[in-house]
């Protein structure tokens, strides 16, 4: 019996996810694997930062009582390079060759650059022109003993991990990434690598979901592909829920004879909603059950990656305590699109940006099990449900992407 759906608006899918509670869980890693996670605690200097007076050039340390009166002859009484001391007291008219990043001694207030002495007899040198600054970073110029160094909530970058490294920070507590699940469904799909067969076609999904769930901070745990048959999805399922923060599934999600997902959100704990006002992707469903949200997708590609970037994203987000990376603007609708539709048509486009002001151009075929343009696709554009088509350079609702 086919069973009615009620749809929901975009909006009103969003907000239903948004409220869904998500785990708070932490987990302490080595700086060395924490690029791109997301900090759970302030981390704070452990030490004052440079540690040391530290040369920013490469040239000879004189005592301030000198620096006067140039041209102005020094004896040069020692060399240090980058990691190594010099401790013997510097006397009148004495210098030592020093090396940028290396220690300076503590009774030598300048540093001259190599490019303003020449080069004396017998270890001597003549500084020609004075210095305008003393070319020394002090101890603690850039962190005191328990300043901040990055705050909670951060996403941590190659930089911040060198800035972290170099105050002697070995582990950070982040948040930890959620356990994702991915459940694909239907006879019909091959396999990569079988051959090509009637009626059947690869499972293209299968790639897809996994590398969006990664790319977007989820950890990928276990990628199924299941012929329609709802004992095992219901095995399946059940397995991914209790193993899993979230779980993804893609296909058996309509009202077909063999669209098993429909009944089992139906008799889940709290069906979010199971038809939204939109295509493609107006079959996306959203349920939770033993705590664990399962997002059912199409399994049509085009409609798969739309509900990916419109639902999943922010929820990935969101587990691991950031905002969503898809900017929400307005933009001008530079190309025609004649179609109208009854429900909200979210378009694969692309965009230009000129002072803040966007256009964004509809990217090929609009069908839901299209997928020419996934590759060059870089936001989605909403053109509202009308009997209408919608006017050249209308504005409208665009979501860009990220990672592309």
């Amino acid at each position: 019996m086919l069973t009615r759906r009620y749809p929901i608006s975009i909006t009103e899918a969003q907000a239903k996810i948004n409220q869904v509670a998500l785990p708070t869980k932490t987990e302490t890693i080595p700086v060395t694997d924490a690029n791109h996670r997301v900090l759970a605690e302030t981390v704070t200097a452990p030490f004052a930062y440079p540690h040391f007076r530290r040369s920013g050039v490469d040239g000879f340390a004189i005592r301030h009582e000198d620096d006067h009166d140039y041209p102005h002859e020094f004896k040069v009484v020692g060399n240090i390079p980058a990691g190594s001391t010099f401790h013997q007291p510097l006397g009148k008219d004495e210098a030592v060759r020093i090396m940028t990043g290396a220690d300076v001694p503590s009774d030598a207030g300048v540093v001259v650059m190599l490019e303003k002495t020449r080069e004396l007899a017998d270890n001597r040198i003549n500084i020609v022109v004075p210095e305008k600054h003393s070319n020394i970073t002090e101890i603690g110029e850039e962190y005191q003993t328990a300043d901040v160094l990055i705050e909670k909530d951060t996403e941590l970058n190659p930089g911040g991990l060198a800035g972290l490294t170099a105050l002697g920070v070995q582990t950070v507590t982040v948040y930890r990434q959620p356990r994702v699940a991915v459940i694909t469904t239907g006879s019909e799909l091959m396999a990569p690598g079988e051959p090509v067969q009637e009626g059947k076609i690869y499972n293209s999904n299968g790639v897809q979901i996994p590398y969006l769930v990664r790319e977007n901070g989820g950890v990928i745990t276990n990628v199924e592909q299941l012929v329609d048959d709802n004992a095992l999805l219901q095995a399946s399922l059940t397995k991914a829920i209790a193993e899993n923060d979230i779980v993804i599934t893609d296909g058996g999600v309509s009202v077909g004879d063999y669209d098993f997902i429909g009944d089992t959100a139906r008799q889940a704990d709290e069906l979010l909603f199971n038809k939204i006002k939109q295509r493609p992707g107006s079959v996306t469903t959203a349920f939770v059950q033993d705590n664990t949200l399962v997002m059912a997708l199409s399994g049509n590609p085009g409609a798969c990656f739309t509900a990916f970037y419109l639902y999943v994203e922010p929820l990935l987000r969101r587990f691991v305590h950031q905002p969503s990376r898809i900017k929400k603007v307005q933009s001008r609708l530079a190309a025609p699109y004649h179609k109208t539709n009854g429900f909200d048509r979210i378009l694969r486009a692309t965009f230009t940006e000129d002072h803040g002001q966007y256009a964004t151009y509809p990217n090929g075929p609009d069908r839901s099990g299209a997928l020419s343009n996934l590759q060059t696709t870089t936001c989605l554009i909403k053109i509202p449900h009308s009997n209408r088509p919608i006017e050249l350079n209308a504005e409208v609702e665009t979501w860009l992407l990220p990672f592309k």
